[in-house]
This record gives C-alpha cells, structure tokens and sequence, in this order.
C-alpha cells in the first residue's frame, strides 16, 4: 500500500507544476484572447491570431515608453501624491508598489543576498540599499537593514536591521535568492546559479 501511495505522491509532484502552468497560461489566454482580443476585433475590425495578448504587450511597453518622459512622469507623480492622501489607499498602493519594485527589480531595492542570526539560527534575507535616516541616528553606521521575507509570500516579511559584521554575504543571484525563498527552499539547487 505505501508503494501505491508514494507512486500517486509521485504523480501529483509530476503533474501538478505543468498543469497548474497550463491554467494559468489558459487563464492569461481567456482574458486577453477570450475579452480584449473580441472588443478589439469588434473596435478596429481586425481579425488575426493573438490579437488580445500582442495588444496588452502593446499597452505594457507604450506606458513605459510614455512614462519614460518628464511630463507624464510629473503627472503620474501627481496622482501619486494623491492617492497618498487617502488613508486605506495609501497602504495598499505603497504596499503593492514596493513588492512589485522588489520582485520586478531586484537590483533597484536589494544589493545582496544574506545570512543573518535570528532566534538562535541564521535565516536567508535581502541587504537593502537605503536604511532610513532615523534609523541611522540612533544606530549608527554599524548596522544595516536587512529584508526577510517570508517562504511562499513575498508581499509578507519583516525588516531585521543587524550589524554589518553580523552578516554573511551568500555568493548567489538575487532572482535564485528570490526563487529560493518563494519555493520554501524546494528549489533544485542544481538550478540556481552562482553570481
């Protein structure tokens, strides 16, 4: 009985990341093919295959391409300052925006990967770029910020500030770090590769 239990175990463990990818990829497909694709064909009569995800690759790229430019990024900024004013809003949006800026650039909010001591163990974190003034007055320059996300939740974690000699430096990427951390350390170690 446990041979037939660890073969379906083995099964499930084979199937579930390709069919979970499948869904997703249909899921992405039914909303740019399945809405968008059928409004723009009904706007622009145009009738060809993907129409739905090369538009939303379109409109990705041209809000970077327009946000690249000083005008709209002081108006987005504006609206920014705004939406800053509201109270539940405010949380949401920084929230959402520092962990999309996290995972999407990496290297524009992290600069290593690390070790630090945390009860009586030493736990994976991220060695943040910036430490806040206050932060610094009371501490001192011996101490840095440290950002340690939690396994399989990167919008959750807490920020750990350590001495700099505290700190073991990891030689790996930030997206093997990231990936690690996500996965609850099941990464194929044989995957990450080395910085």
């Amino acid at each position: 009985m446990n041979g037939i239990s660890e073969q379906f175990m083995n099964g499930l463990i084979t199937l579930a990341p390709p069919a979970i990818t499948i869904f997703v990829v249909m899921w992405i497909l039914n909303i740019t093919e399945g809405q968008v694709g059928i409004k723009i064909k009904e706007i622009f009569h145009v009738d060809f295959p993907c129409v739905g995800i090369i538009s939303i690759l379109f409109f990705i790229w041209l809000v970077g391409f327009i946000f690249g430019h000083t005008l709209p990024q002081k108006v987005f900024k504006l609206c920014e300052y705004m939406l800053d004013k509201i109270p539940v809003v405010k949380f949401i949006y920084s929230s959402v925006k520092q962990v999309s800026k996290a995972i999407f650039e990496s290297n524009s909010a992290f600069q290593r990967v690390v070790l630090v001591p945390y009860n009586n163990s030493m736990v994976m974190g991220f060695l943040l770029k910036n430490i806040p003034d206050a932060v610094k007055e009371q501490l001192g320059d011996d101490y840095v910020c440290v950002f340690m996300p939690w396994s399989l939740n990167m919008t959750a974690g807490m920020n750990l500030f350590v001495k700099r000699s505290e700190l073991i430096l990891l030689d790996m990427d930030l997206e093997d770090g990231l990936q690690f951390v996500l996965t609850a350390g099941t990464s194929n170690e044989n995957d990450l590769r080395k910085k």
